[in-house]
């Protein structure tokens, strides 16, 4: 191989390693404008980013499903301190891309009294970075396991987010963020409320 063809050929790795690295999502980072969304709870009832952010901050959670046993303990952990979130004046919302139906079953689990969402087409997911598309290894594997992804979130696909955090502001600035790909590491209560 010559020189011109060397160079082209480290080119064209790099960019296709850049193209890559872009698809992976990075969620919002600290001091990103936070997008308002509206979406329904559990209860049916419209929530709107908005409108909570008039009373205060939010805390907004973004989790896997109701099958997933990290989510259902750092979704129950948050329910216990539910009180003490609200105490400083937030707001504590969860996000998942499941069903409506799956929703109830997470809530039935973690005895959640904070809005539970339904991200309908993935719209929040896509607007604060987490979202990705699950493998077909692993889709099979979670298939063999009983679990199938694609039917607990219906017109949502494959798709899950990365579990996340984002406490949000009055000025919808994100002053807080957890972002972690490894599924089984989720932030603290207390580090959470040491950022309200």
């Amino acid at each position: 191989m010559d020189m011109k063809g060397m160079i082209f050929s480290i080119g064209l790795l790099l960019c296709t390693s850049f193209v890559m690295a872009q698809q992976a999502p990075e969620g919002l980072f600290i001091d990103s404008k936070a997008p308002d969304f509206k979406a329904r709870d559990q209860n049916g009832k419209e929530i709107r980013l908005k409108d909570l952010l008039k009373e205060g901050k939010v805390v907004l959670v973004f989790y896997r499903g109701q099958w997933c046993p990290y989510c259902n303990k750092e979704l129950s952990r948050l329910q216990d301190s539910l009180q003490f979130i609200i105490d400083k004046g937030a707001t504590l919302l969860a996000v998942s891309p499941e069903k409506p139906e799956n929703i109830s079953k997470t809530v039935e689990k973690t005895k959640a009294a904070y809005s539970v969402l339904y991200d309908e087409g993935l719209k929040i997911m896509k607007a604060y970075d987490v979202e990705f598309e699950v493998p077909e290894n692993t889709i099979t594997r979670y298939r063999n396991a009983g679990l199938d992804i694609e039917k607990n979130n219906g017109d949502n696909g494959r798709y899950l987010p990365v579990p996340a955090v984002f406490i949000i502001d009055k000025e919808s600035t994100i002053i807080y963020r957890f972002f972690e790909p490894d599924y089984k590491k989720r932030p603290s209560v207390l580090e959470l409320l040491s950022n309200l």
